[in-house]
């Protein structure tokens, strides 16, 4: 088998894999299909062999992570640096103003939430673990995007709006103010109901390597906005403090 051919091969192996593990949900094989646009024959083979390796287990005719995929997020738990020092900052937020906090990320034009601590009031809001959503919409995609290099963020522009069309200034213009207020607030794009504001994880200066997002009712949010965004704002800082400390 040529070079060529068998990075293509590994691509197609890594889409269905990708694929599955950023639904959330178990998939049948024409989900995948539609998803992937991968011909059955091919995706078929490409199932086989991550069904061998324990990457995808298969029930009643639909798809879903396997067991070493389990496996592979739980070391990626204990050896992430970013998530050993986000998750006391982030479990001390919740303590404080008693709702939910995620950490999310930036993967392929997807934020995706890398970690959560929930609320421990019955009434609660939760962006699953490993839950995506694209990067264009919310508080999380928005924080993320505004601090993202300018050519980034540009190209992710690219993908949802004409390039200088009005909707285009409109997002960057939008992307610009979060940039200068240093946090993005949202209610109920992503969730009905659900009000979160996010600060970001700074690596180097000004680019955000994740976002520190407090998500809680809209119900029980009124006359508390200002507080829960200076929380969170201070949260995110003592976490961009500690991983760029020499």
């Amino acid at each position: 088998m040529s070079a060529s051919r068998s990075v293509a091969t590994a691509d197609r192996v890594l889409q269905v894999l990708a694929e599955l593990a950023k639904q959330g949900r178990a998939l049948t094989a024409a989900d995948l299909m539609e998803i992937t646009s991968l011909a059955r024959s091919t995706l078929y083979r490409q199932l086989a062999r991550l069904k061998q390796w324990g990457f995808v287990s298969e029930i009643d005719g639909s798809y879903a992570p396997g067991p070493l995929s389990l496996q592979l997020a739980l070391g990626f738990d204990l050896a992430s640096n970013l998530v050993q020092v986000a998750r006391p900052h982030m479990t001390a937020l919740a303590k404080q103003s008693r709702e939910s906090v995620g950490l999310i990320v930036p993967v392929n034009g997807q934020a995706v939430c890398l970690e959560m601590v929930e609320s421990e009031q019955s009434l609660r809001c939760s962006f699953e673990k490993g839950r995506s959503v694209p990067l264009k919409t919310g508080a999380s995609a928005g924080c993320l995007l505004a601090h993202l290099p300018a050519a980034q963020r540009h190209a992710m522009l690219a993908r949802h709006y004409r390039h200088n069309s009005e909707e285009w200034h409109a997002a960057e213009q939008e992307l610009q103010a979060i940039q200068r207020a240093g946090l993005a607030v949202s209610a109920g794009k992503v969730d009905a109901g659900v009000w979160g504001v996010s600060a970001p994880v700074l690596g180097a200066p000004g680019h955000a390597i994740a976002a520190v997002t407090l998500m809680a009712p809209l119900s029980r949010v009124q006359g508390r906005e200002a507080a829960l965004m200076k929380m969170t704002k201070v949260a995110a800082a003592r976490m961009s403090r500690q991983l760029t400390q020499p």
